[in-house]
């Protein structure tokens, strides 16, 4: 087994019995979505297999150094760039600026492929669910997330636009940049 199908099993294994508490579907369906997006971009496993994992440490019981020993340095490296500050203490919804403004720091200064591609495979999929949300609730979607504002999705969404222009022209970079207008560009001027 090479170092992506056994970060398959891994994740499957980690995430068992957890639903996307958005759509209420199997949650494993998420990174196996990114992989998939991923290998649009890259056929690098090491690259794969973090994609496959990259929800592992913040929403599992599975730690950066379970990851090491299983996967090795690189991908342990992957997923930690991917990977939000937890903030202990401190409610979800009270810190989801901050850590998207860090995490958005941190893809501005990167200059590792690897990391690009994973936010552009992670971010595809999660715009895609915002879209199958939009359809279903309109505006009221936004009340899933920890952040209800929707312009201050907007700002994080439309940013990732801007920083990874590094695959402008590929199909997952297309089709994100045209989910974000669609899910965004409806928005009440009030809200």
């Amino acid at each position: 087994m090479d170092v992506f199908e056994k970060s398959v099993a891994f994740a499957i294994k980690a995430h068992e019995g957890q639903t996307r508490k958005k759509e209420g579907i199997p949650f494993i369906l998420h990174p196996c979505e990114a992989a998939a997006i991923a290998g649009t971009l890259t056929n690098d496993r090491d690259i794969l297999a973090a994609v496959m994992l990259h929800d592992t440490v913040e929403d599992t019981d599975a730690t950066f150094e379970d990851i090491r020993r299983e996967f090795g340095e690189r991908v342990a490296e992957l997923v930690a760039k991917e990977t939000e500050n937890a903030y202990e203490g401190m409610a979800r919804e009270d810190s989801w600026r901050l850590r998207k403004e860090e995490s958005l720091e941190q893809l501005r200064n990167t200059d590792d492929f690897g990391v690009k591609v994973m936010w552009m495979a992670d971010k595809l999929s999660n715009i895609r669910s915002f879209f199958r949300l939009r359809i279903r609730e309109g505006d009221k979607l936004f009340e899933n997330f920890h952040q209800k504002d929707p312009k201050q999705q907007e700002w994080y969404y439309r940013t990732i636009v801007e920083l990874l222009k590094d695959f402008e022209g590929t199909q997952a970079y297309l089709e994100y940049a045209y989910l974000v207008d669609v899910v965004f560009g409806g928005l009440d001027d009030e809200s």
